[in-house]
């Protein structure tokens, strides 16, 4: 390579993880420095707003933005990136699906405000008094972002190059991603940078596609087969509505998984796809049965679109 890739990092509405996962790459990490100039990582080095404003458009080869959008700011920056970056991936299940901060669509932007500020055992406010965009005080006026109704997937508000899934991305999926960005090979616009199987179809434990499942338990309410599909033992695992890529770490570690990576290729929303692999596992043709023993599910939609939520069919509460 002639030159260095001007690279940004972005972290909006997620946890950190992904900006951990980027240092998981271990010795590559110098590979990143060899051949690439940080233009933008907020949280490693002190780089502001105003820097980006001043950047050409374009100037910038490659940005990961991880984290969903939330708010006016992450809104204002992700447009800003899109308009910096050449290339504009969605880094991480935030980015890409809107990830865990997205069950919050469940509920609406008031009745999280009143949760957060009036009705938590922790808060005493009494007048209820709310955070406001704009605040006079003595010093001047103090400008907050506006939380939004809804939480956004980083696609449904700029256009996206680029998927890289996970919870964070692995190791293996980031270093694909390196080396098709360094060696200039990059796959088709819209890509997701995964598998391309179906996650079950990694699963190391067995299946026999036999109806067993009386009953619906959490891992620690059972003694289970650690050789055997979990679904089948009727413990609700996301894998079958999940693309595969992540090599089934957290299945082979005997913990279900819970649908980081996002929809397999043919499925178009993950509660759906899950709703017949739970029906296709259940033991009985009696309706009143099977209404019991679905509702020993707990929490069927937090499980179901535990990522997916805001590019789901369902997006957010009515």
């Amino acid at each position: 390579m002639s030159a260095k890739l001007n690279l940004a990092i972005y972290w909006a509405g997620s946890c950190g993880g992904c900006d951990v996962s980027i240092l998981d790459i271990n010795e590559r990490i110098l590979d990143v420095a060899q051949n690439c100039d940080i233009k933008f990582w907020p949280i490693a080095m002190d780089f502001k707003l105003s820097d980006v404003e001043k950047y050409a458009d374009n100037s910038i080869d490659v940005c990961l933005f991880n984290g969903c959008v939330r708010n006016s700011e992450q809104e204002h920056i992700a447009k800003l990136l899109r308009k910096k970056s050449k290339i504009l991936v969605a880094f991480g299940s935030c980015a890409y699906l809107g990830g865990i901060p997205g069950m919050a669509n469940f509920n609406k932007k008031q009745e999280i405000l009143d949760r957060v500020y009036v009705e938590a055992q922790s808060v005493e406010n009494s007048e209820k008094i709310f955070p406001q965009p704009h605040t006079k005080v003595a010093e001047g006026e103090l400008e907050i972002p506006v939380f939004h109704d809804y939480v956004k997937s980083l696609k449904q508000i700029v256009d996206v190059d680029y998927f890289i899934p996970g919870c964070p991305p692995t190791t293996e999926i980031i270093n694909t991603a390196l080396n098709a960005i360094f060696s200039g090979k990059l796959p088709p616009k819209g890509t997701v940078i995964a598998g391309k199987k179906n996650l079950c179809e990694e699963c190391p434990k067995e299946k026999t596609d036999e109806k067993k499942v009386k009953k619906f338990v959490r891992p620690y309410q059972v003694i289970f087969d650690e050789k055997k599909c979990l679904l089948e033992q009727g413990i609700i695992c996301i894998g079958p509505a999940t693309i595969g890529g992540c090599g089934a770490r957290c299945i082979s570690a005997n913990i279900p998984c819970r649908g980081c990576f996002g929809p397999a290729l043919d499925v178009s929303d993950i509660g759906a796809k899950m709703l017949s692999a739970v029906a296709s596992v259940i033991d009985s043709n009696d309706p009143v049965e099977i209404e019991k023993i679905i509702s020993e599910i707990p929490d069927m939609a937090g499980m179901f679109y535990r990522f997916t939520l805001p590019v789901s069919l369902l997006r957010r509460s009515k």
